[in-house]
């Protein structure tokens, strides 16, 4: 199946606006950067992670799950959640390994373990950015398999922000520091063109219906 051929088939059902915006924002779409969840279990953090990810131009998310299941409440992604991939994973050190074998630099947001401050952090290769629970926080499993831990600077008594707070604060900041760096962080062509078919699909009605029946009708 060429993807090409895919992606042309599904313009001639997107407005043209809607295929503006797709071409347009896809342009600054990266994975370069990579939150990574553990186990989150409110909706509302799950729907505020994933809208401030797509926000900033991150449009993959890993949600680690064991207890619970990352459902994100849809009043409060704003449609995100049509753009951001949710990638779903088990709560296991095997899951971060998986990760790291994809070139991914484990990165464990905590005070712990020496962390380096987010104003001074370089990012210099693609980091799984990894946040913890609400209760427990990052695991010390997590802390002894990550490759850094990255701390955001407190000023006042409370010693941490809210992890949907936190995704916001360090997505944005990673993101404003990958602008002004030399690196090459965006999609690559065929990464890009995949998700182009994904944000066609979810624009159109009855999209998964119709990219189906294309692709039975020209498997060969």
């Amino acid at each position: 199946m060429n993807p090409n051929s895919t992606y042309e088939y599904l313009q001639q059902f997107l407005t043209e606006e809607r295929l503006a915006k797709i071409e347009h924002y896809s342009q600054e779409s990266s994975d370069f950067v990579l939150p990574v969840m553990e186990d989150i279990y409110q909706f509302r953090n799950a729907a505020a992670i994933v809208r401030s990810v797509e926000a900033c131009g991150f449009h993959k998310v890993v949600a680690m799950e064991k207890e619970n299941f990352f459902e994100p409440n849809l009043k409060v992604t704003k449609g995100a959640d049509n753009w951001v991939e949710v990638e779903k994973m088990p709560r296991k050190i095997e899951s971060l390994q998986n990760i790291k074998d994809r070139g991914y630099k484990i990165v464990a947001v905590s005070a712990e373990n020496n962390a380096k401050m987010l104003p001074d952090y370089k990012v210099e290769e693609p980091i799984a950015l990894v946040f913890g629970t609400e209760w427990e926080g990052t695991t010390d499993e997590l802390l002894d398999f990550a490759d850094e831990t990255l701390a955001i600077p407190m000023f006042g008594f409370t010693k941490s922000f809210n992890v949907s707070v936190a995704a916001a604060i360090c997505m944005y900041e990673l993101k404003q520091k990958l602008l002004r760096s030399n690196i090459d962080y965006k999609l690559s062509e065929e990464k890009l063109l995949q998700l182009r078919i994904r944000w066609s699909v979810n624009s159109i009605k009855s999209g998964k219906e119709i990219l189906e029946k294309y692709e039975r009708e020209n498997q060969f």
